[in-house]
């Protein structure tokens, strides 16, 4: 990891019923505010980017929340990544055309990457991510497993041979959430970023369980450069200007 390579701060809104949720595990969901005050907020606050994931979409089988997507983008001062029920081109292209800068695909992109493809074809690939869900499964070769469905569902397949074959695609972004690790506040899950940052040339986001500031350090040294957070930004317990000088302090290139 070159550690001249700029760093980007990810607040990430994780959405339910139309408010921004917070669970662990996946599970254990608690309300956390509103979109759009929470957009704002995090922008002042000097956010580089915002992701906002629909989180029971795919299994709920609707498309992502079109109308949250609007009064967000109006909001929002800094790139956004929409996920949740983007199953298809033309629900990439609806939650684009509401104001999302970018997409994230995760289970229609595993169970059908030929929809990777037409994605990156149709609207460019630095509009395109794919997330990844992962779990520990010791009888994999990289001992990580796919998980689809909003981490409900277990695939079999490895999730860093899956991670190189999205590389493969031309996607910039691959955003890894260890179900493990999401929202236990106990670090991210660091195998799997080195892993797949390893074995990919897109940047990969560390995301899932990030509880201190060393936590954020560790995750660039494994080789992510998109630092991607939820409870500790909510909740107050990191703020993003803190958790900015921090990374400065220990020589890391932030905006």
């Amino acid at each position: 990891m070159k550690m001249d390579k700029q760093i980007k701060i990810m607040p990430c809104l994780d959405m339910q019923n139309g408010r921004v949720v917070k669970g662990v595990h996946f599970v254990d969901i608690r309300d956390a505010g509103d979109p759009v005050e929470c957009a704002k907020a995090y922008c002042q606050a000097g956010a580089d980017e915002l992701a906002l994931l629909d989180i029971t979409a795919t299994v709920e089988n609707r498309s992502t929340m079109l109308e949250v997507v609007r009064k967000v983008a109006e909001a929002a001062t800094v790139p956004f990544t929409v996920g949740g029920g983007i199953s298809d081109v033309a629900s990439a292209a609806a939650v684009l055309e509401a104001g999302a800068d970018k997409i994230s695909t995760s289970s229609a992109a595993f169970r059908k990457p030929e929809i990777i493809q037409e994605m990156v074809s149709k609207f460019g690939p630095e509009k395109v991510t794919v997330a990844i869900d992962v779990d520990i499964n010791k009888s994999l070769p990289s001992g990580y497993e796919v998980y689809i469905d909003g981490g409900r569902t277990a695939t079999g397949a490895d999730a860093i041979e899956w991670a190189r074959k999205v590389d493969g695609f031309g996607v910039p972004v691959i955003l890894p959430t260890s179900k493990a690790g999401d929202g236990a506040k106990t670090g991210y899950d660091l195998p799997v970023v080195k892993a797949m940052a390893k074995v990919c040339s897109a940047e990969i986001v560390a995301s899932g369980g990030a509880g201190k500031l060393e936590h954020f350090y560790d995750a660039v040294e494994a080789g992510a450069s998109i630092l991607l957070a939820a409870s500790v930004f909510h909740f107050h317990i990191i703020d993003i200007p803190e958790l900015k000088d921090y990374l400065r302090s220990r020589g890391l290139n932030v905006k």
